[in-house]
């Protein structure tokens, strides 16, 4: 993970040569998101200077916003390290107006990629890292709820890694399952017993990895991160969008929309607006906005000496 660090800083130091094209101002206004400046959350129209942060003199990662618009919830890195896996971390809750923050988990663990439940219950759900054998569990919270009341989705045997949830209760993972073999799964929780998991057929999957999915609003697209080959890395990935059908579980006309040449910049966290119109992401430090209709990418981060990362579409959980 050390090595993933360096190929971070290394795609930020390309960034502004490889950019220039693209980096023309937006002239869209409207779409609101959440995302990492500097280490602080905020909340603001893209392509418009930041106000006052919701969260400031702490490390606060990727904020995920809530399917009812009110409330974020995002990690706090307690420990730093290196590597990114042995980072210490708590699973915090804010609302949008920046009150009402409280910490749902303790700093004990290494806890990542937060996002929220669309069934109608508003439940925070993140990623674990398994205590022994390496991967991670799905963990779920409450909101309003204290350290130690968490309670785990899945078996701490295997890997499972959630991304997004849908509105009928399944959430979309990628599992070392160890029956059916790793791949990706709609995971469907159960109160008792083991999680049920249907498998997701998809082309691209078996030529390489796909990281950082999320759903549209309507879960008829996705978006995701791409690179050929299973050797993970971080930079050079390319962007995607494709189509996504739940009842089938496929998906399917994957069409790239960032990064297509794979250069070493470090392209990710593809994440919807909330009329699906539109896709933000980061790249390089900066913030871009990719429309769909009109094919064209538009740079909505206003500040180029500050470092962001990990937008989010107003009420539009991952």
């Amino acid at each position: 993970m050390g090595k993933m660090v360096n190929s971070i800083l290394f795609a930020f130091a390309l960034a502004g040569s490889l950019f220039a094209a693209e980096s023309t101002p937006s002239n869209e206004t409207g779409h609101r998101s959440s995302y990492y400046k500097n280490g602080e959350i905020h909340v603001n129209i893209l392509g418009t200077p930041e106000g006052k942060p919701l969260t400031t003199g702490y490390s606060d990662f990727k904020p995920s916003w809530s399917k009812t618009g009110d409330m974020l919830v995002f990690f706090r890195r307690v420990k730093n390290d290196p590597d990114v896996s042995k980072w210490k971390t708590a699973i915090c809750i804010i609302n949008v107006d920046g009150t009402g923050f409280h910490q749902i988990t303790d700093a004990k663990h290494t806890n990542f990629n937060q996002t929220w439940t669309r069934d109608g219950s508003n439940t925070p759900i993140w990623n674990r890292k398994n205590p022994k054998g390496g991967g991670y569990h799905v963990m779920a919270g409450k909101v309003g709820g204290k350290p130690g009341e968490e309670v785990a989705l899945t078996g701490k045997r295997h890997h499972t890694w959630a991304y997004t949830a849908l509105v009928d209760g399944r959430i979309l993972v990628n599992c070392a399952h160890p029956k059916q073999g790793r791949a990706y799964y709609l995971m469907t929780p159960k109160q008792k017993g083991e999680p049920r998991f249907e498998r997701i057929q998809c082309e691209l999957a078996k030529q390489g990895y796909l990281d950082r999915l999320s759903l549209s609003v309507d879960e008829t697209k996705i978006c995701f991160e791409y690179q050929r080959g299973f050797k993970r890395k971080v930079s050079g990935r390319t962007l995607y969008v494709a189509d996504f059908d739940a009842k089938t579980r496929t998906i399917t006309n994957p069409k790239p929309f960032a990064n297509k040449e794979g250069k070493p910049v470090w392209f990710a966290y593809p994440r919807w607006t909330r009329d699906q119109s539109a896709i933000v992401y980061q790249a390089g430090g900066a913030l871009y906005l990719y429309t769909l209709k009109s094919g064209k990418t538009q740079k909505v981060s206003t500040d180029d000496k500050a470092d962001y990362r990990y937008p989010h579409g107003e009420a539009t959980p991952k």
